[in-house]
């Protein structure tokens, strides 16, 4: 029996993903901001938008950092448990403990890094993002 296909991503995710696994937080929120004005994903916004908030971080912006942290949040709670082969309850569990930090007043240059734990066997290929990853 044939091994199931993991449908294709987006290569703008793909570029995400790995700038962003390398610290490159304002590099991959510019890798995925294309797809996401091409095709208004939620779920990119919301990837954007915690790479984001590690941005702020590296510049030591407290108040910059908790306010992606909450958009972050807010973007990503209706893609739980998992999205796009994303663990987006790691991914949250993450930006709270965070926020949490910073909010304690922590700085921001002193949170752990993010984690994006993608597994291609968790895309279920009904993502609308599959549907638009060919449109230019």
């Amino acid at each position: 029996m044939p091994e199931p296909r993991t449908p294709a991503v987006d290569p703008d995710l793909g570029r995400f993903l790995s700038l962003f696994h390398e610290g490159k937080y304002w590099d991959s929120h510019e890798a995925l901001e294309h797809a996401w004005r091409r095709n208004a994903s939620a779920f990119y916004k919301g990837l954007i938008l915690y790479a984001s908030a590690f941005v702020h971080a590296g510049r030591g912006n407290r108040h910059g950092v908790e306010a992606q942290l909450r958009k972050t949040i807010r973007q990503l709670e209706p893609f739980t448990p998992a999205y796009l082969g994303f663990d987006v309850d790691a991914v949250l569990d993450h930006a709270r403990r965070c926020l949490d930090r910073v909010e304690a007043g922590e700085e921001g240059s002193r949170l752990p890094p993010p984690v994006l734990d993608w597994d291609g066997a968790r895309v279920r290929g009904d993502e609308m993002e599959l549907d638009q990853r060919h449109e230019s």
